[in-house]
């Protein structure tokens, strides 16, 4: 699985072209191809995925039953927009207009990569995001992980 990490400051090209930055080429594996497909995202961001990571997430999304309204409408909005595209030559891959519309991506953009996606903020949105995190992430961090079972002393384990 692939595990990206880091934050990158770029900017886009004239043609709406994103290179991406040697750190991330390198942590795509070779099943990719060098091919990804970029959908929306969470925040007004977009996420992008290599290749193997999309088919592995929209295959958890396929296991819905859409007969479920709210899994419709989330299988609805996970797949509508979603581009396949590939690097070029120069490792550059060409963001589509619409969905740089929806995130509000001008030129100036922040990648957040962590996991097996990249998610590609407009800078403006990416600071704001930043700037209205929790005030206290010591008491999400115990809300959102504390739930998991470490293994650890009081966990039960032995």
């Amino acid at each position: 699985m692939t595990q990206f990490l880091g934050e990158y400051d770029c900017k886009l090209d004239a043609k709406g072209r994103l290179s991406l930055p040697s750190a991330i080429r390198k942590k795509v594996s070779p099943e990719a191809a060098e091919k990804f497909v970029v959908n929306r995202g969470y925040e007004n961001c977009l996420h992008l995925y290599p290749m193997d990571e999309w088919i592995k997430a929209s295959a958890e999304v396929n296991k819905l039953n859409l007969d479920v309204k709210d899994n419709r409408l989330y299988a609805r909005w996970f797949f509508r927009g979603a581009t396949e595209i590939e690097l070029d030559a120069a490792g550059r891959i060409l963001l589509p207009k619409t969905l740089c519309e929806h995130a509000g991506i001008d030129k100036e953009v922040m990648l957040s990569a962590f996991g097996s996606k990249i998610e590609i903020w407009s800078k403006e949105k990416y600071k704001e995001m930043i700037s209205s995190e929790p005030d206290d992430i010591s008491e999400l961090g115990e809300k959102v992980m504390g739930k998991l079972n470490k293994g650890g002393a009081d966990s039960g384990v032995s």
